[in-house]
Order: structure tokens, then sequence, then C-alpha cells
């Protein structure tokens, strides 16, 4: 009877664990009511007659005390706009208004993404799933970008550059005029991490160099030596070449096939992860006359102004006037200037472009643009939108001028949030745009932080060749969603050994349902123990609602449910020893 006794139980650990389950699978009904709960039949009343009349001779019922009952906890969220957890109450009941910031489509997705996109899947499925709202998920895809566009005019050129077989002699000729540049755009980097990588490529290229004027003059080794030190020095030569013939680049389909890749390899990398799709996408490339428009409202509000074919928002005037305040995120960075410069985008941080500025902290709505790049007609010129205003006027498009719910990886608060939020509030002179701002944690590998442009990351393809993503689901579980999580060999074996637990246990349990009586037989009198097991049930789908309610706490969670699997297969084992009360339940 065993079996019978630990159907009830088993379901708990068995609906927790679909947070990993495949895509479109409610993946936390962990406390749902209506299945978990034993259930108990109520006697109608009957209004005829008998105990629930007054009874014979007039006198009255007697007096019903009502239950005090105990309070339930509330939803509460970590809220990037206060830091702290706030009570969870959507704009319009029960109905929930995401928006997420999606990726830049300029090379693969890697763990990094994977953190992110992970964890808007938890917190959606927890949403929607367990706690029963309807989320409506709106993800945009960046396809006008300045990284975009230098990557796909650097690879353009650099492909040129190889198919015309130069003799070697040239080539590092070029090559040291490359370093040139590159050795000064190395001093010039702040960042530690990024100036310890930039000085690894140029040691790299230098040896490189080194032994290619060293090798054998026959064509051969020759070749053979010109393809390594291309392939070595591929990034200073590229940056070369774009500053020598990028602003002749006529053919703009090469942006356009370079986003399409990427995006569709990024869709494949979500469907391999599990993570359900949004229910609206967006890409930039789609909503340029909207963009157009939007910036033209900010500018009638009077926080934005012409200046040489491009717009600026005026943010000294923003930030002065009573009804707003600029930066909200992140207030203490308002003069990070090399934060600003960065998400002004790498072809849009010189001297011409600062000059255009009424003040150094503007930013770019839109940027009229030079030979060499994509453009589109605007009443200022011919141009691109800015990076900021994109995720503005594609959220207020599908989502209108108030949110609920934006999130994004915890790098994009200053400048990219921060300025998302003054541009809608200077559209629509509102003074609270999105009510909850949600930011995953960084990743970082064994300690050291994830990111492409320190070419030091792992890609979700790299990491499903290792390890199932079923795995790395139950990792993040094990992570609070907005701290920082370590990527490293200890953390994925702490992930490997709760799944195993979880699996040695489900295959336990399946055993047991196949063997389980049908009808009236798989009923039987519960004892002690099973009474027990039931209590400490309850017990942990109580604490679990709670840890879901104190900012979807998915750690406690886990660690719960692998309580309660011990508990279970203590119970299991009391049964097979003939130690379980000779009872069952069901």
């Amino acid at each position: 009877d065993a079996n019978v006794m630990f159907n009830r139980p088993v379901v708990v650990v068995t609906t927790l664990l679909q947070f990993s389950a495949v895509r479109g699978r409610a993946s936390v009904g962990v406390a749902s009511s209506a299945l978990l709960l034993p259930q108990r039949r109520c006697c109608s009343v009957n209004s005829r007659g008998g105990m629930s009349e007054a009874r014979q001779g007039g006198s009255k019922l007697p007096e019903w005390h009502p239950p005090k009952g105990t309070a339930s906890p509330k939803l509460k969220i970590y809220n990037s706009l206060t830091r702290k957890k706030e009570d969870f109450v959507p704009i319009h009941g029960n109905r929930v208004l995401w928006y997420s910031c999606g990726p830049t489509v300029y090379d693969a997705s890697h763990m990094g993404h994977a953190r992110s996109y992970i964890t808007f899947d938890i917190l959606r499925r927890v949403l929607s799933g367990y706690f029963g709202y309807q989320v409506f998920y709106v993800m945009n895809i960046t396809d006008i970008d300045d990284k975009i566009i230098n990557r796909a005019r650097c690879r353009h050129l650099f492909a040129q550059y190889q198919e015309r077989q130069l003799p070697l002699a040239e080539v590092v000729t070029d090559c040291k005029e490359s370093l040139e540049s590159f050795r000064a755009k190395a001093a010039n980097e702040l960042d530690p991490d990024k100036k310890k990588m930039l000085e690894g490529i140029l040691a790299k290229v230098l040896s490189a160099i080194d032994e290619a004027e060293s090798s054998p003059s026959c064509s051969a080794d020759s070749n053979a030596s010109r393809e390594k030190l291309l392939e070595v020095a591929r990034d200073p030569l590229s940056y070369l070449l774009d500053a020598r013939h990028g602003s002749g680049v006529t053919d703009h389909g090469i942006f356009s096939l370079l986003t399409q890749h990427w995006e569709e390899e990024f869709h494949r990398d979500m469907a391999a992860l599990n993570v359900q799709p949004p229910d609206v996408l967006t890409r930039v490339s789609e909503y340029v006359p909207e963009i157009v428009t939007f910036i033209k409202k900010v500018m009638e509000n009077g926080y934005a102004y012409e200046s040489n074919g491009s717009v600026y928002f005026d943010v000294p005037k923003f930030s002065l006037s009573p009804k707003h305040s600029h930066p909200k995120l992140v207030p203490e960075a308002g003069g990070d200037l090399q934060a600003l410069a960065e998400g002004e985008g790498e072809l849009s941080m010189g001297a011409s472009r600062l000059k255009e500025k009424q003040s150094v902290v503007d930013f770019a709505l839109w940027k009229a643009s030079k030979p060499g790049e994509p453009s589109w007609d605007s009443p200022w010129g011919p141009g691109r939108p800015g990076w900021h205003i994109e995720c503005s006027v594609m959220a207020c498009e599908l989502l209108g001028g108030t949110a609920d719910i934006h999130t994004g990886g915890v790098d994009l608060k200053f400048p990219h949030h921060d300025n998302e939020i003054a541009q809608v509030e200077a559209c629509y002179e509102s003074d609270q745009w999105v009510n909850y701002f949600l930011h995953s944690g960084h990743l970082t590998i064994e300690g050291c932080k994830m990111s492409k442009s320190l070419k030091n990351f792992i890609t979700i393809k790299q990491a499903l060749e290792k390890y199932t993503a079923r795995s790395i689901r139950i990792m993040f579980l094990m992570h609070q969603w907005n701290a920082t999580l370590d990527y490293s060999e200890q953390t994925m074996a702490e992930a490997l050994q709760a799944e195993k637990t979880f699996n040695e246990f489900f295959h336990e349990v399946k055993d047991l349902l196949r063997r389980q009586p049908c009808g009236a037989k798989a009923y039987c009198k519960w004892h002690e123990p099973e009474k027990q097991l039931n209590a400490r049930f309850l017990e942990v789908k109580e604490s679990i609602h709670t840890a879901l309610c104190d900012s979807v706490d998915t750690p406690t969670v886990m660690r719960l449910a692998r309580e309660l699997v011990s508990t279970c297969n203590v119970y299991l084992a009391s049964c097979r020893g003939g130690g379980g009360g000779g009872g069952g339940g069901g």
C-alpha cells in the first residue's frame, strides 16, 4: 500500500520541477489548492427539515462563531525603483503588462544572456502558472545599433581583405599599422578587465607578427603564416580597415544579413533552453515611423532639441522640471560620463558629436547618419534611432503609457533604463511610467564578469554541449534571481546533485504508481506515519507559498523540496521495512 500512501505528497515535488519542463507547460503549480489539498465532501443543507432547521417548538439555532483564520502572505517583488521588496499590485486587476529588454543581435548568445532570459522565464511562469496572473509579455530585438553597424562593416571589409590574398609582407605591414590605434585604444580604456583583454590581444598579435616575419619565404609556408596572422590580428586589422573604407560601404544589406542570422540563432538558443516565447516580439527596424512620432512629441513638450541633423534629450531641463526627476534607478550615477558615452554607442563618441550637445549628459534620441551607415528619413534628415529611445517607443506602442513590469539585466539600469524612463515621462508628461523594474543579477565565470566585449563568454550552445537545459535551469533556481551568480564547475555540480536527487525520487514514485491498484482497493486507512507525512507535506506546501510570495525565493523553494523528498524517502524505506503502520492512503 506504500504507493497509495505516497500518491498525494509527491505532487508538490513533481510540480515544482516543472520549472524545467518543456515550453508551454505551466511550470510552478507547486501549491495549487485544487490539486494538492485533500478533498473533503460537504453535506448539503436539507431545506425541508432535519438538523438544518430550527429545532421543533420554535427554539433558536445555536450561536455560530466564524473562524478567525490566519493571514495569508501577499506577493512581494524586489523593485529596483525603490531598492526593496514591494507588494505586487498590477494596474489592471489580474492582468500584468510586462516589457522585457531583448538582445542586440550581432553575435552569439552567451550564458550571461541565459541568466537573464531563464530568470525572466521563471518569474513569468511563477506569476502566470502559480499566482494565476494573465501576463502579456512583450520583448524586443535590437536590430539597429552602433555595435551592429560596426560589426557588419568590419566583417564585410575583413572578408574582402582575405579574398585579395595579399603577400605576407603587405599583411604584416597592415597589421603593424593597425596596432598603433589599438594601442591607443588599450591605453585609454578605463575598465581594468577590458584593458587587460585588449593588452592580451596586442601581445598575441605582436607575437604572430614576429613569427610571420621569421617564416620561410616559400609560398606554402608564406600562405600558412599569412592565414595564421590574419586570424590572430582580426580585431585590430578590422578596425583599421573600417577606418580606411567603412564610410565607403554602400551595400546596406550587410546589416540586415547580420541581424537576421543572429536573431534566428537567438530563437534557437531560447528554444533549447525551454524559454517560453514572448506574446509579441518587436524589432526596432519595424518601428522607425513610430519612433520619429514619439521624438516629435518629446520635442513639442520642450525636452529635446535638434542639432546638426541629430536630436538630443535635454537632461538638465528635464531634471529641473518640478514634475520629473532623473535618473531614478541609479541617481548616484547621473554624472558617470564613461557610462553615458558607452550608452551613446561606439560610433557616436567623437568630439564632433559631443559639440552638438548642449550638455555632456544629454543623450541622442535620433542620430544623423554618416556615410557607410544605414539611414531612415526623418524631419531632421536621414538618420537612425538612438539606443535608449527604441525600447521606450516599442513598449508604449504595445502596452500604453504605463506598464506593470520592465525587466532587463542589472547592467542596463544606467544609463539605458534610466533614460528610457525619462523619455516616456517626457512624452506623456507623467511621473511614473513603469511600476516595477526587475533586474537579473550578473553572471560571472569563476569570479570574472562574462561579456562579449571581454571575449570571455561561454555561448549557450557550448554550455548545452556539456549540460542539459534542465540542469542549467536548476542551477538558476538554486540562486536568487537578482543576485550575482558565479557559473563554475562547483555551482553546476551542486545543480547536478540536486537533479540526481529528484530524478531518483521520481523514478521510484513512477514505479510505485505503476503498481497502484484501482478502484476501492486504492483507498486504505491512514495510520500515524501517513498522518505525519501528510502534515509535513502541508507544512512544506505552505512554506513554499511563503517563499514564492517573498520576491519569488526559488533557493528556499528548492531547499524545501529536497527536504520533502528526504522525508518521503524515509517514509518509503519504513514501508519497505514493514514499519509503515500497515495502512495506506488515498
